[in-house]
């Protein structure tokens, strides 16, 4: 193996360093103190789904089309997959130079692509996703006794540990079907993502004993693949940080509702939610009749109290009452209750927390837009003024930027993104796309702007100065180690630790043309994760 690239989810210097001082990892530390390390800014917005596409393409968002968990057409949305991802991915820069790859649990490459080697997709994949070659899942689960994209269990209480212990045997899971699948491929690439280094501070936020547990099972792992795979290059590097957030939940289309920019609704339609993705099919009486009025004002007295969406689960759930509801409480009993943003008559609205930013309804663009062409970029300075303006209840900016997209997202899909960016104050405020009280508590871990990036090996400048570095130098500082020029189509640059070929242009990317997610678990796990409020 010539490059290994270990993706570790959400780390950064602020885990690693107590774990690294306590002796609980090694193997990773072993690579941070050999080679060149560093802090490792993301992008914004610096969430899984768009940031992995993010460091294995080299592009910002608006070259490569993935901005958020969902995609939206007009206002229908369906959830990111690999066709969704319009640049090269390094294994298929691999690929064209005639290298094979492993490629194991990499977020949003499901449906993979055919190339010489292997790939077993990741996060936002459905259970048994389509693998190349094809049989290669059966063949990996009979080599190492079974292997899961997802725990069996992802959320609700863990009293019995069991769902804990499953995050372990997914790190394990993860090495095991990397080594056996570079046993069988023999690659010159491989690239191994570990995903639990993330949700767990979702799942088990101020526990840091599980933590340790994870990086340890994670260590392990990356241990064992050191030593059979031997690579003479690794690259160790996280699409984010992770951190506790001490502010506040801001409701941005409260706050725009409030300036006459939203427009609400109640006909089940709007921003995704728990509620939306919920199968009606699981509804027990197929012949109860649509109306339930008691059901209806009971729902309506939660929503008051803010008992809906996402919060409404996770309470149900805490006292084991969501699998009933979710048999017997109709849809139409909660979204007669809760208002939702009404996205054909608003002017501009946040449609998913996760893309930090609002979208202009803009006439001609959007299937309904109500905001003349003409009148865009006007219409945009006031929403950038306005938003600007928020401050919390103890009067501090929200923001510490809004700007326009271009800032940060700017290529040739990039008006498929929100227009104007939010970016949280030192990223201690989370958004919520509902409407209700302007403020909530935020969950009390989540991304951070910083991650982490180490180099080590075969020509590595164990000496360089990384400071300065960002998630899109991750590809071309890849490309290098294989002696590959990065594509003067990226946006970073290889990293000062490695010597690296001038960029060049490869030829036009031909891009897949998007196939629909429709996989019902995968918007449920991303319910229970937070992301579909």
């Amino acid at each position: 193996m010539q490059t290994l690239l270990v993706g570790l989810d959400a780390a950064c210097a602020s885990v690693l360093e107590p774990l690294f001082e306590d002796g609980d990892v090694p193997h990773l530390a072993s690579l941070f103190e050999a080679g060149a390390s560093g802090d490792l800014e993301s992008q914004v917005p610096p969430w899984t789904a768009s940031a992995w596409p993010s460091l294995y393409t080299g592009a910002n968002p608006g070259k490569h089309g993935v901005f958020d968990f969902l995609r939206f057409d007009g206002y229908d949305w369906d959830i990111v997959n690999a066709t969704d991802v319009r640049q090269r991915t390094l294994w298929e820069y691999a690929d064209e130079a005639g290298l094979t790859s492993v490629v194991v649990n990499a977020p949003v490459t499901s449906p993979p692509p055919e190339i010489d080697g292997a790939v077993i997709p990741g996060y936002l994949a459905a259970e048994s996703p389509p693998c190349h070659p094809e049989g290669v899942l059966e063949d990996v689960r009979d080599a190492i006794g079974d292997y899961r994209v997802y725990a069996e269990r992802e959320t609700g209480e863990d009293t019995t540990g069991e769902r804990f212990q499953d995050y372990l045997e997914l790190c394990r899971m993860r090495g095991e079907a990397f080594r056996y699948l570079s046993g069988r491929f023999d690659p010159e690439f491989g690239f191994v993502q570990f995903q639990k280094t993330d949700a767990v501070f979702h799942d088990y936020p101020g526990e840091f004993e599980k933590v340790r547990e994870v990086y340890r099972a994670v260590d392990e792992q990356v241990g064992a693949i050191l030593e059979e795979c031997d690579p003479d290059t690794v690259v160790v590097a996280s699409d984010h940080g992770i951190g506790e957030y001490d502010g506040y939940e801001f409701r941005a289309n409260q706050f725009l509702r409030e300036h006459d920019v939203v427009e609400a609704t109640r006909d089940g339609q709007g921003v995704p939610s728990w509620f939306q993705i919920k199968d009606e099919e699981l509804t027990s009486d197929d012949d109860a009749p649509d109306d339930h009025p008691l059901l209806e004002r009971l729902a309506a007295g939660a929503a008051r109290v803010g008992l809906t969406h996402q919060r409404g689960k996770a309470i149900l759930e805490r006292f084991g009452l969501a699998a009933f509801v979710g048999k017997h409480v109709p849809v139409g009993a909660v979204f007669a209750a809760s208002e939702a943003v009404d996205f054909a008559e608003s002017t501009a609205y946040l449609r998913s927390p996760s893309e930090l930013g609002v979208r202009i309804n803009v006439a001609g663009r959007d299937p309904d837009g109500v905001v003349p062409a003409e009148e865009y970029e006007r219409v945009r300075e006031d929403v950038v003024e306005l938003l600007a303006s928020a401050e919390t209840p103890d009067g501090d900016p929200v923001f510490d930027e809004v700007v326009p997209r271009e800032t940060y997202i700017y290529g040739p899909y990039a008006d498929e993104a929100v227009d104007v960016l939010c970016v949280p104050a030192d990223f201690q405020h989370s958004l919520s796309a509902l409407l209700g009280e302007r403020f909530d508590d935020p969950e009390p871990w989540n991304h951070k702007l910083q991650g982490t990036v180490a180099v080590s090996g075969a020509g590595v400048d164990a000496n360089a100065d990384l400071s300065g570095a960002h998630l899109f130098d991750v590809a071309p500082t890849v490309l290098a180690t294989l002696d590959l020029a990065p594509a003067d189509v990226m946006d970073g640059d290889a990293l000062a630790a490695v010597d690296a070929p001038e960029p060049t242009s490869y030829p036009e990317y031909d891009a897949s043309e998007h196939a629909a997610t429709e996989d019902a678990e995968v918007a449920q796990r991303l319910s229970d994760l937070g992301y579909l409020e």
